[in-house]
């Protein structure tokens, strides 16, 4: 990037992976950055993690919450990557009696770099179609219409659907480079033939669906990676939502105290569900020529127009139309919530990674530090904030920096990282690197990564090496900040695909009729 000159480390100051200076500091040295400049070229305008941004606000179907890339911890599994997308927030488990579909005119996509230019290499590309049964029963002498989601038991086979009314089915595309160009072919369903995979209905409840996690794991497919021998597996279903944080008290100015026990609500999405989409991919697809190291991220598009019918029916509300605009982007956690201004929110949602130095100066100059000093009076790091910017646009030096990055905001995994939980659970370190596990966050993210209270600790300088020191450049950055929402792996499964069962509309059993 003309102009950008990433962070320099002296020769004294590189750590390689497993060191112990590494696990307790992160990164270290004094020359961190030479020189540092914001010009980029803008992208077209145009309006993501839990309602982040102002534009998405309004299409929470394509709203992307979080984004997980982790090596897979499953045991057997070992060689392959899993990539986790979370969508829709804020589902109510009772939100009947249509639920939560994605959208039919949408593109959900998952991006990987695998060469370091902040550019997508492969795409995993989902289309989905929603079908209506119309489903009907007699009413004095008239077939009408029901106006539920279901009618009668469904499941466990994926095809056991005659009692539900609405359907969801998907399309995995995937693009890639062929020699200068890029080309994108479908894959196939190893599992049941053809082209398309069934999503599991809703958690409506036992009486619907009897056991759901049952009938949700008949639901992972085997697919084909186009131009090559390998498969990989994908789930897209509901989901427990996997994000955990005290968002009340966080956003109503921090109000409780970071460094004692939490006074708030435990877990402010404890009721709540997502709708995933899971893959699990080799290592060997992911990787490029000459780097162990991926970045990844999530992003959801729109068609540019979107008219209201007059008549509206199920399969068409409205008019689409135009080219498809980038309106939802997540790749590193809270980066849009809590570092990107109001402002510029949007922006950040349209941009891709390749355009991020418009956005440097929220990284080197951020503001939450200074909100914590005028709210608790600590003291924040010194500026410019060179280690937020190894965290967030180049990855971490020795950890997973790409040999020869250009900078850009994406979640960045080293594949040759060992996966630790393999054996079993609980071996995981919820605070990932800080906590002396290389296998977690920021170097890629696990689902039991507690990713908030790394994210505090790290704003406040907790990745500086004199951290805690009186009159070092980060005197407040070894308090042990937490938003008093406690997460680990004990809250999630040891396979794929890893999130829980989500929380069931109705929590009676009484077996469904006929």
């Amino acid at each position: 990037m003309t102009g950008f000159n990433p962070i320099i480390f002296s020769s004294s100051t590189r750590v390689t992976p497993g060191s112990p200076r590494l696990a307790t500091c992160f990164v270290a040295g004094a020359g961190w950055l030479a020189s540092v400049a914001s010009a980029a070229p803008t992208p077209t305008p145009s309006p993501s993690s839990h309602r982040e941004a102002p534009g998405i606000s309004g299409t929470p179907k394509v709203d992307a919450t979080d984004f997980y890339m982790f090596n897979s911890y499953e045991a057997g599994r070992e060689g392959f990557v899993t990539i986790i997308a979370n969508y829709q927030p804020f589902q109510t488990p009772y939100g009947g009696p249509n639920f939560f579909q994605m959208d039919p005119e949408a593109l959900y996509q998952i991006n990987i770099d695998n060469d370091g230019d902040a550019k997508p290499d492969i795409t995993f590309t989902f289309r989905f179609t929603n079908s209506l049964s119309d489903l009907r029963i007699p009413v004095g002498g008239l077939s009408q219409s029901v106006p539920l989601y279901n009618i009668g038991g469904v499941g466990p086979a994926p095809t056991d659907t005659g009692a539900l009314n609405i359907k969801e089915s998907f399309t995995v595309g995937v693009t890639q480079k062929v020699g200068r160009s890029r080309k994108t072919d479908h894959s196939a369903n190893v599992s049941a033939g053809g082209r398309s995979f069934i999503k599991p209905a809703d958690a409506v409840g036992a009486k619907s669906l009897g056991d759901y996690e049952t009938y949700a794991r008949n639901h992972i497919h085997t697919f084909s990676i186009p131009r090559t021998n390998l498969t990989g597996r994908v789930f897209v279903g509901q989901r427990k939502d996997s994000f955990v944080a005290n968002l009340g008290e966080i956003f109503d100015l921090v109000n409780l105290d970071p460094v004692g026990a939490p006074n708030g609500k435990s877990d402010s999405l404890a009721d709540s569900n997502v709708t995933s989409i899971v893959i699990e991919v080799p290592v060997a697809f992911l990787r490029g020529a000459a780097d162990n190291i991926v970045g990844g991220w999530t992003t959801a598009s729109l068609p540019q127009s979107r008219s209201l019918r007059n008549f509206p029916t199920f399969l068409a509300p409205s008019f689409e139309g135009g080219a498809f605009v980038q309106v939802s982007r997540l790749g590193m956690p809270l980066v849009n919530e809590l570092v990107v201004g109001i402002r510029d929110k949007n922006r950040f949602n349209a941009s891709i990674p390749r355009n991020d130095p418009q956005f440097l100066s929220y990284v080197t100059n951020p503001t939450l530090p200074e909100l914590l000093k005028i709210i608790f009076g600590v003291t924040p790091p010194t500026l410019p904030r060179n280690d937020l910017v190894s965290v967030y646009l180049t990855g971490v030096e020795g950890l997973n920096k790409p040999a020869n990055v250009s900078p850009g905001e994406m979640l960045r995994l080293n594949t040759n990282t060992a996966a630790t939980g393999l054996k079993a659970k609980g071996t995981q370190n919820r605070l990932g690197v800080l906590g002396g596990d290389l296998a977690g966050f920021p170097n890629g993210r696990r689902p039991g990564d507690d990713v908030v209270d790394i994210s505090l600790r790290a704003v406040m300088g907790a990745l500086y090496p004199d951290a805690g020191q009186v009159n070092g450049n980060a005197p407040s950055g070894s308090l042990p900040l937490t938003d008093g929402a406690f997460i680990d792996d004990q809250a999630f499964d040891a396979v794929f695909p890893y999130l829980r069962a989500p929380i069931t509309s109705s929590p009676n059993t009484v077996p469904a009729p006929g």
